[in-house]
């Protein structure tokens, strides 16, 4: 994927809220499958030392937990509310945090991780502007691109993977964004696609 710079509104933003702040303060990335949310985040880690990257890959249900049907109904995958309640919360708190990610591709929960407290908590990936994650979000940025960039960079990522991945996942996260009008909802939208 093509590197970006960190829109300038960005710091512009983030700079006061850290100054003033009297507790971590947390951005969330959400936006459109290959916008750039992991790349975003980063860069922004970079920017800003003293920062903790969480990622919202990291909170899928294992499938025998999933209801039936999950692969119809946007969400029904994610464990939001493990997520708001063990990281979240307690990140937003300043407190450390016990990190618990579950792979996909290995089935299980990897090894629990600590993760001391910092004044910016970034929390990145598809889901984390979901209402029930919102109130402990100081700041929230909607990054999007292009279909064709879109496209582009899946088809990148993903190799012989990307058709069902676009079958699937696309579908999925764009009835997230209408149900809860996610992208109007955003105090920022970048638009990643270069040209």
């Amino acid at each position: 994927m093509a590197e970006y710079p960190i829109h300038p509104y960005i710091i512009h933003c983030l700079e006061p809220l850290l100054a003033n702040a009297a507790a971590p303060v947390v951005l969330a990335l959400d936006g459109r499958c290959g916008s750039g949310k992991t790349t975003m985040a980063a860069a922004l880690a970079e920017q800003f030392p003293g920062s903790i990257v969480l990622h919202t890959d990291d909170f899928y249900l294992p499938p025998a937990d999933r209801v039936p049907g999950w692969e119809r109904m946007p969400c029904a995958n994610m464990d939001l509310a493990r997520l708001r309640d063990e990281v979240l919360a307690p990140a937003r708190a300043g407190k450390p945090v016990l990190y618990r990610a579950y792979s996909c591709r290995e089935g299980a929960y990897l090894p629990v991780q600590q993760l001391a407290a910092q004044p910016l908590v970034i929390l990145e990936g598809s889901y984390s502007h979901h209402p029930l994650l919102a109130p402990y979000e100081d700041f929230r940025v909607f990054l999007t691109c292009s279909d064709a960039e879109q496209t582009r960079r899946l088809q990148a990522r993903e190799g012989d993977r990307y058709p069902d991945f676009a079958a699937r996942w696309v579908p999925l996260e764009e009835a997230y964004f209408t149900q809860h009008n996610i992208e109007d909802a955003a105090d920022f939208v970048m638009d990643t696609t270069t040209d």
